[in-house]
């Protein structure tokens, strides 16, 4: 069975960073063989796209976020991190981290999702 485990989430004030994990199990499951991202949703919203990054290595940050926030993946742990900084009231949020065979930014093409971790930032 797949687990993703996020961690690192927590109350922090604008301008404050904040490093996410999303950590990765299962019997047969690697990281190494998905695209991993992660995603957000704030009270009364939609889940949105934040970061992927792709088997390859390669990233792709949503513009709300980009210049603040960096997506890595450590392989060789099966974990997947996100890196936030500068971070303002409106990134309040929970935080998941999804894992996908496609290549795709939709929360649909997303098979496989962590339980969330809470993100808030005071201003």
């Amino acid at each position: 069975q797949v687990q993703l485990v996020e961690s690192g989430g927590g109350l922090v004030q604008a301008g404050g960073s904040l490093r996410l994990s999303c950590a990765a199990s299962g019997r047969t499951f690697s990281i190494s063989s998905y695209n991993m991202g992660w995603f957000r949703q704030a009270p009364g919203k939609e889940r949105e796209f934040v970061a992927r990054i792709r088997r390859g290595g390669s990233t792709y940050i949503a513009d709300s976020v980009k210049g603040r926030f960096t997506i890595s993946r450590d392989n060789a742990e099966n974990t997947v991190y996100l890196q936030m900084n500068s971070l303002k009231p409106e990134d309040t949020a929970v935080y998941y981290c999804g894992a996908s065979v496609s290549a795709s930014i939709s929360v649909t093409e997303y098979d496989y999702w962590g339980q969330g971790t809470q993100v808030t930032v005071s201003s």
